[in-house]
């Protein structure tokens, strides 16, 4: 049964609104892409009740279908949703500052991390990680797997996705999924969409931003290697990557070292600091783009090409999220269309399921004391319903200690 939202997903909020809700977010998601998904759900289907979990795993979905930061263009797409392009942007604005300003001053030799003594803490916020992945997972699971079909589709997906694991396997395991839907799911058996999805967008203008997308991914490398900037080359590097990188932060860090460190515009040293950096900050791994323009700037322009960096590597999802909304909107209110998103939504399940063993929990718990507090923070969650933020708070205090 469909949980219907308490508000319309139509309803708008002011930019600021929104702006502070992604601020906290962005202070307190910790664990990665999959992790910020568990917490967008606890704030935004549980807490705000602004969607069902239905019409989630589609924006989920849609995401993990285009390229670039999957978990942050579900913030921009609830902003679109909620508060219209400025909404979008104050989402975005919210979730990625936090991240982006502690990585531009660890590029100007500020530790946030605290070396050693920090290690602790940081702990403690992946074994919290664990147990909002966790919650996501089986609160996910009730609803959009209610029968043996969508259960079995879901553990399929967990499993190839655990075996197999091949190159672009979110984009196979989603699309087999939506195949399974269509053909084992009759219309009649699934429950009706959710509340319609109104990105205030047109089709005419949502064509035209697929346009300038294809436009920059083109006339971007023209312009660099005609130029010979170092910005403008920076730029194109950025937005490419950005643009044609599926799967999430994870996947994005590679790719950015093979374009920058073999060509000598930053030391591979260097690179695995900020490396290392991202990867313990909240919000997304795409803001790690700030570190690498602060560094590569020449003295007194850090600011400059830290902020060009990182509007490069996002500027994609700006354009693509907006633009694939409007065709999305419609395609789910297609009877037949809705049964294969329904088998979509539990090849999400599946998909979240698997991140939750790796690399959610085997990158976490160790030793029988870390599942201890993994099982303290789901019942923080799920039983005492405690906010997102408190358990977070709790969870590094715990491991600082400890």
């Amino acid at each position: 049964m469909n949980m219907q939202p308490r508000e319309h997903a139509s309803d708008r909020l002011s930019w600021f609104e929104i702006l502070l809700i992604f601020l906290k977010l962005g202070c307190s998601s910790f664990g990665g892409p999959v992790a910020h998904i568990g917490y967008f759900r606890s704030e935004f289907v549980e807490r705000r009740k602004w969607f069902d979990d239905g019409t989630y795993s589609e924006l989920v979905a849609l995401c993990q279908f285009l390229p670039g930061p999957a978990s942050s263009q579900v913030g921009f797409a609830i902003g679109l949703l909620r508060g219209g392009i400025p909404g979008a942007l104050a989402a975005w604005i919210g979730f990625t500052l936090p991240s982006a300003a502690l990585l531009v001053a660890f590029a100007y030799g500020v530790n946030v991390v605290g070396g050693a003594e920090g290690q602790g803490w940081l702990h403690g916020l992946k074994l919290v990680a664990v147990a909002v992945v966790a919650q996501a997972a089986l609160q996910m699971g009730r609803s959009l797997c209610p029968d043996a079909p969508r259960a079995t589709l879901a553990v399929c997906a967990a499993t190839f996705m655990l075996m197999a694991a091949p190159a672009y396997g979110q984009l196979l395991v989603i699309l087999i999924g939506a195949i399974a839907g269509l053909l084992l799911l009759k219309p009649g058996d699934v429950s009706p969409a959710g509340a319609p999805m109104k990105p205030g967008i047109g089709t005419k203008t949502a064509l035209l931003l697929f346009a300038l997308f294809a436009a920059l991914l083109i006339g971007l490398p023209l312009l660099a290697a005609q130029s010979g900037h170092t910005l403008i080359q920076l730029t194109d590097i950025f937005y490419r990557v950005g643009a044609l990188v599926f799967g999430g932060g994870h996947i994005v860090l590679p790719m950015l070292q093979a374009e920058i460190v073999p060509t000598g515009i930053i030391g591979n040293d260097a690179f695995l600091a900020g490396y290392g950096m991202a990867q313990a900050v909240p919000g997304p791994l795409f803001t790690f783009a700030a570190y690498l323009g602060a560094v590569i700037a020449p003295p007194g322009s850090e600011i400059a090409y830290a902020g060009a960096a990182l509007l490069a590597i996002f500027f994609s999802s700006f354009l693509l999220v907006p633009a694939a909304l409007p065709f999305w909107a419609k395609l789910r209110g297609n009877s037949k269309a809705h049964a294969a998103l329904c088998g979509v939504n539990a090849a999400v399940v599946g998909l979240i399921l698997a991140a939750l063993y790796d690399p959610v929990f085997i990158g976490a718990v160790t030793s029988p004391a870390d599942f201890a507090l993994v099982a303290a923070a789901y019942l923080a969650l799920a039983g005492w319903k405690l906010p997102p933020w408190l358990v977070v708070l709790l969870g590094a205090l715990v491991g600082w200690l400890t």
